[in-house]
């Protein structure tokens, strides 16, 4: 659950924000013509890409290329809450700053590997000092204007170039001038255990509810809700098979909101409750 959220346009679009957030909480992240930096005030959110799967702890930051992702805060006995800086590297918005004077970190590097999708920092003592000079804006509402946004714009920019990560960030900076375009099959299993509805769904294709599930109908032969439910269901059992999680950790994971209704609808596909199916199959 989302607590108290500050945000800042540029050219009409979303460029810095602040979260708080009450774990546990899934964050799906559609982002064919961005990147993302996030970087952890406090708590800790894990991120999954189709290559990667990592922590991120606090003071600690993640850059991600264009693509879809989702990531998630679980609760934390030591963490009442988490609280993130999201900063977003729009292409639209750089073509709009940079009209001509492009840096180099954005032409696209001579190998491109298309398994790096993330970057990790780890503790980068400039990155923190920019962080911290971000939030007195987001203390200080009224000093900020449309030349303090591209100037810490720029800013963060320059200071990703400098880190141990530079040839990395390159890699998925360049992406924003050719953004990936995905496959009806690519945006749903890449979301496949988001907590998304089907409106949402047929958002992220780009679809209109009517056209989505036809479309769906001919790339899985099976309405989205029966086949989606059965994957998360599928995931269910795996992980109360492999992984020691609470059960209401599993159901989260695998994009139930309710316990109850989760517990339901396995009962219903398995003939017993998930802590009934976990104690059985370890007896076998």
């Amino acid at each position: 659950m989302i607590i108290e959220r500050k945000q800042y346009e540029l050219f009409e679009k979303t460029v810095f924000e602040k979260l708080t957030i009450n774990a546990p909480f899934k964050i799906s992240n559609p982002m064919p013509e961005e990147a993302c930096f996030l970087y952890m005030l406090q708590g800790q959110i894990n991120y999954k890409t189709e290559n990667h799967n990592v922590s991120i702890p606090q003071n600690n930051a993640v850059l991600l290329k264009c693509g879809n992702y989702f990531s998630q805060l679980k609760n934390d006995k030591s963490v009442a809450q988490h609280q993130i800086i999201i900063i977003h590297f729009n292409s639209k918005i750089l073509k709009s700053i940079y009209t001509s004077d492009l840096p180099k970190i954005f032409q696209v590097p001579g190998l491109i590997d298309d398994k790096i999708d993330l970057s990790v920092l780890n503790n980068e003592f400039l990155i923190q000092k920019y962080i911290e000079n971000l939030l007195f804006y987001f203390d200080n509402p009224t000093l900020v204007n449309e030349d303090i946004l591209v100037l810490k714009f720029k800013e963060i920019i320059l200071l990703l170039c400098q880190t141990k990560n530079a040839s990395t960030i390159q890699h998925i900076f360049s992406q924003l001038f050719s953004p990936s375009s995905f496959t009806f099959k690519e945006a749903i299993e890449s979301n496949i255990y988001s907590n998304f509805g089907l409106a949402e769904f047929a958002n992220l294709t780009n679809l209109s509810l009517s056209s989505f599930k036809r479309e769906f109908k001919k790339n899985y032969n099976d309405t989205p809700a029966n086949y989606i439910r059965n994957r998360k269901l599928e995931k269910a059992s795996e992980l109360l098979l492999l992984s020691e999680e609470r059960i209401t950790d599993i159901a989260f994971d695998c994009g139930f909101n309710n316990l109850a209704n989760f517990s339901h609808l396995f009962a219903e596909k398995n003939n017993c409750s998930p802590s009934t199916y976990r104690l059985n199959q370890k007896n076998k």
